[in-house]
């Protein structure tokens, strides 16, 4: 039953997480390609208001007019809209969800005893501590490094050497689906962090200070902008590290941590694409197609490299022939299923009601277990059992030869 409610809570909270995601990504989004595409005014009335820039859009039926106030309007609307419930509702939706899925049960999601033996506690610790960290190391570099000339340059490296570290890390410490979703909440956080510490409090300071008829430092837009345009190449990134869960032949390849880093950097050459072309189009900078071609080269390379070999030359060896002279492979699957699967799927225990300890139930989900076992690598969950590449393609031959009965 419980097993039942977690599901449930599952559900709901990705429903949510998705939904809020959504939102928080979409009006970020928004806001690069609108301060990429301003381009200054010209009417008379709008320079004298201060307008640094503005744009004409068509969208939904209507004509929209923007315009932006680089430091301050002339005077506060009564109705001003805030943009920080959709980060915050991502994040808090986000962490429950990891919470229900990873940490609720360590022992079984986040913990892989073949790389890094220790108890719930500590792996809990230690996953809600990459949070904390990187968050304090990223505040730092931009603190130090982000005002000094070609400040921007610098963050970038650091930074990215940071993001590289914690995925070796995290894939060396943790299960590969929860290392690869660990590595994506904690970049996330740190982009939520952003708005809570730095882009909201800065333009409460300009607004209060616009309230009081004071001066308006513009230092606190500068720093909003820069975290904001560093939350915008971290969306790429964090969304293939929480989509990958779903692909079990990233995580579990041996150098799952290479895979990580090298698709997040194609993710973020792909936004710097997006994020130029809208300058280019007003004449602002070169064609950016090169990001966009490095990222795609990047993808590509990570497709060759990552091709999985032919199941038969995987398997190999001599397998029993029945009396129809067909090789008997089930003899061998047999085996494996018993090594490998009767402990969760056994008299012994059913997990999600299957299982596997008859020849009738075998062929009954046949096409489940070469889905679950071959295709996409997720079972026996992190691999707790051992089962070999040789054994899974073992099962892949039974499958694609007719998963046939002796």
């Amino acid at each position: 039953m419980e097993s039942y409610f977690l599901d449930w809570a599952n559900l709901l909270l990705r429903w949510v997480h998705v939904i809020t995601a959504i939102a928080w990504v979409g009006s970020s989004f928004y806001f690069v390609f609108l301060d990429s595409s301003l381009t200054p005014p010209v009417d008379d009335d709008l320079i004298k208001q201060g307008v640094s820039g503005e744009l004409w859009a068509v969208h939904g039926g209507g004509f929209y007019h923007p315009v932006k106030f680089a430091v301050r309007p002339p005077t506060l609307p009564a109705h001003l809209h805030w943009f920080y419930w959709e980060s915050y509702s991502t994040w808090l939706s986000g962490f429950a969800l990891f919470s229900v899925s990873y940490l609720w049960n360590a022992s079984a999601y986040l913990i892989d005893k073949s790389l890094m033996n220790w108890a719930p506690a500590a792996a809990i610790a230690v996953a809600l501590s990459f949070f904390v960290l990187f968050w304090l190391l990223y505040d730092a570099i931009c603190r130090i490094f982000g005002q000094r000339k070609q400040g921007d340059a610098m963050v970038g490296a650091l930074v990215l050497l940071l993001v590289c570290a914690a995925s070796w890390l995290a894939c060396h410490w943790f299960a590969g689906r929860a290392a690869f979703l660990l590595v994506g909440a904690m970049m996330a956080t740190a982009m939520s962090a952003n708005v809570l510490f730095w882009i909201i409090p800065g333009q409460r300071k300009v607004v209060a200070a616009i309230k009081a008829g004071e001066p308006v430092d513009p230092l606190h837009g500068q720093r909003g902008k820069q975290r904001s345009v560093h939350n915008t190449y971290f969306t790429l990134p964090v969304l293939f590290s929480m989509l990958s869960t779903h692909y079990s032949f990233t995580w579990n390849h041996p150098q799952n941590w290479l895979v990580l880093i090298l698709m997040m950097l194609a993710g973020a050459a792909i936004r710097q694409f997006f994020v130029l072309r809208h300058g280019y189009k007003l004449g602002r900078n070169r064609h950016p197609l090169a990001y966009a071609l490095v990222g795609l080269a990047l993808i590509a390379g990570v497709v060759v490299w990552m091709r999985p070999a032919a199941i038969d030359s995987i398997a190999g060896g001599a397998r029993p022939v029945m009396a129809t002279g067909q090789v008997d492979y089930y003899s061998e699957v047999k085996k494996v299923l018993a090594q490998r699967c009767y402990a969760c799927h056994g008299a012994q225990l059913q997990m999600k009601n299957l299982r596997l300890d008859s020849d009738e139930a075998v062929q009954r989900n046949a096409a489940a277990i070469y889905q679950q076992a071959v295709l996409l690598k997720a079972m026996p969950l992190n691999n707790a059992t051992q089962i070999t590449e040789a054994e899974r393609a073992l099962i892949g031959l039974w499958f694609t030869q007719g998963a046939k009965l002796p």
